[in-house]
This record gives C-alpha cells, sequence and structure tokens, in this order.
C-alpha cells in the first residue's frame, strides 16, 4: 500500500506575521524565521497511539486541553518555532539558561558589536524586592531617576566610544569588546518544539520574572503562540498561567478551614511551622505567603490575616 503524500501544514495567521518584529524594550524584537506544525499537529500525534478508527474519538479543543490537563508533552513536540531575536545581553543570559533550544547567536568575535544598548526612562528605575534577593519591586520616584538615567547615557556613550576606539587601533574584535556593557543589545537565532517553549513562557511570564525578559515572553505569548496554536494557548493558560496548585499540607489546611473552622487551621499552621511569631505577629514565611497569595486570587482570606480567632 501506497501512502498518499502530505502538504505542508500552513497556519494563515502565522503567514502573516513572517518576518515582522514585535518590538520589545525600546530597541528589541521577537520576529518568526519559521514554523512547523499547528494545533491539528498536535492532535494528529495524539490520536496515532489510538490506532485507527477514533480520529472522532474527541474534538480536537477537548483533547488538547486533555493532554495540557495531565501533562502529555510529547504531542506538543511535534510543532517547532523558529525566532530572530534582538534582547540586551542581561536578559539573553538569563534566556540561554534554558537548555531545550537550538541557539545561534551573533558572534562579537565576527562582528562589530550591535551599536544599540537597552536604556531606562526616568520612571523605569525599580527598588530591589525586600522578601526576594533577585527581584525587583515598585518604581524609584521619577526626579530621582532623571538623574539615573543621565549617568546610564554617559556610561554608553563612554563604553561605546572606548570601543570605537580600540577598532580604530586594529585592536582584535574579541578582546576590544570586553568593556561592554550587559544593555548592549545581541542577536539570536532560536528554535524550540511547543513543549519547551510552553515551559520557557512558564516561568518568563510569571510575575516574579525579571521584568525585561518577562516583557519578551508576553510578546512571544500574546503575538506569536495565539496565533500559531491558539487552542493549545487557551489551555495553557487555563491550566497553567492562571490556574493554581495546592501542596498536600496546602490541601489539609484547607480541608480544616472549611471542615472545622479558623482556630483549627490556625493551630493546624501553627504545628507545621508555619506561623513563626515576631513581635506579636506572624513573620517572614515563604511557603505560607506563596499560599496566601494562591488564596488572594480566588478572594479567600486566611484566619491570621483576618485576626479571626
Amino acid at each position: 500500500m501506497t501512502a498518499e503524500p502530505l502538504g505542508r501544514i500552513h497556519v494563515p495567521a502565522m503567514d502573516e506575521i513572517l518576518g515582522r518584529p514585535f518590538q520589545v524594550l525600546d530597541n528589541g524584537f521577537v520576529r518568526v524565521i519559521d514554523y512547523m506544525g499547528s494545533d491539528e499537529s498536535i492532535v494528529q500525534a495524539a490520536r496515532v497511539s489510538y490506532g485507527t478508527g477514533t480520529k472522532k474519538a474527541r474534538q480536537d479543543r477537548t483533547l488538547i486541553r486533555y493532554l495540557i490537563r495531565h501533562h502529555h508533552t510529547t504531542p506538543f513536540e511535534m510543532c517547532e518555532l523558529k525566532l530572530h531575536v534582538r534582547v540586551p545581553m542581561d536578559c539573553w543570559r538569563q534566556w540561554i539558561r534554558h537548555r531545550t533550544a537550538n541557539v545561534n547567536e551573533y558572534s562579537t568575535r565576527y562582528s562589530i558589536a550591535i551599536d544599540a544598548a537597552q536604556t531606562t526612562t526616568p520612571g523605569g528605575w525599580r527598588f530591589q524586592a525586600l522578601s526576594n534577593r533577585q527581584g525587583s519591586s515598585g518604581f524609584l520616584e521619577e526626579a530621582k531617576g532623571i538623574k539615573l538615567s543621565e549617568r546610564e547615557h554617559e556610561i554608553q556613550d563612554l563604553a561605546r566610544k572606548v570601543y570605537n576606539e580600540r577598532l580604530d587601533a586594529d585592536v582584535a574584535r574579541e578582546q576590544a569588546r570586553k568593556d561592554l556593557p550587559l544593555c548592549t543589545y545581541t542577536e539570536a537565532y532560536w528554535k524550540i518544539d511547543l513543549s519547551n517553549l510552553l515551559h520557557f513562557l512558564s516561568l518568563r511570564m510569571e510575575e516574579h520574572a525579571q521584568l525585561e525578559i518577562r516583557l519578551y515572553a508576553e510578546t512571544i505569548g500574546n503575538e506569536i503562540v495565539s496565533r500559531w496554536c491558539p487552542l493549545a494557548w487557551e489551555a495553557f493558560n487555563d491550566y497553567r498561567v492562571d490556574a493554581v496548585s495546592f501542596s498536600k499540607d496546602e490541601q489539609a489546611l484547607l480541608r480544616v478551614l472549611f471542615r472545622e473552622g479558623p482556630s483549627a487551621a490556625v493551630r493546624l499552621a501553627e504545628s507545621l511551622g508555619w506561623l513563626p511569631v515576631e513581635n506579636g505577629k506572624p513573620s517572614q514565611h515563604f511557603e505560607r505567603s506563596e499560599f496566601e497569595q494562591k488564596l488572594g486570587k480566588m478572594g479567600i482570606a486566611l484566619p491570621w490575616q483576618t485576626g479571626t480567632p
């Protein structure tokens, strides 16, 4: 038996944006170079294991939602996306930690460094977060930011001037580049399958991710994946981005809270070590804080937050 030839899957919404840059930050961008597959490819791959005669067992949307809900990742690996990105080097350092993609980056050993650096507006300088050593929280007053932005401009201009002076003196490019700041933009081709891309987005769209890389992730998700695989994107948001999960201890606290009342929930939290007290008030406890944030999204307050006995 000879297999019938199959054509390449095309997604019209993706064909419309091929090569079109979506601006991110002041001088960065993300654009689609190529793609393979679609929602149809995910469904096709998933149904292969069922054998013939079951193609109408589930509607595509229902099947994709089932796969996302139950963490069946292999069918999503049938889709691949190739992006061209321009991103500041400090942001790229975080990006490249995701070792599940094929990458080819612009080389400043062979080529002159891109003459663009990410700048910060006077209102864009952020405070160091008190509860998260690697994060930020809130913004400095714009009046203070004016001076910081001026100094940033001075540093960037000086670094570029020194770099160009070295090149003019015939210093090797691989050495001339060494004092360029991390705000300098780099470019790369980045190819990744949809399963790993969704994992990347789940981490980098999260509210605690650095703002700059979060803007790239949101652009990739909202402008590209939503067009490419809309059913998978919808399920991903429903079951990953906008969902919460509860640990065994968190489930126990909820069960006690609703069955036995606030006092019993407080006693259980104390027995778990979740309510260390400092100056008569519950002191910092990361697991408890994360639990409070989860319930906060659902409009539920815990007894030690409300003072309920």
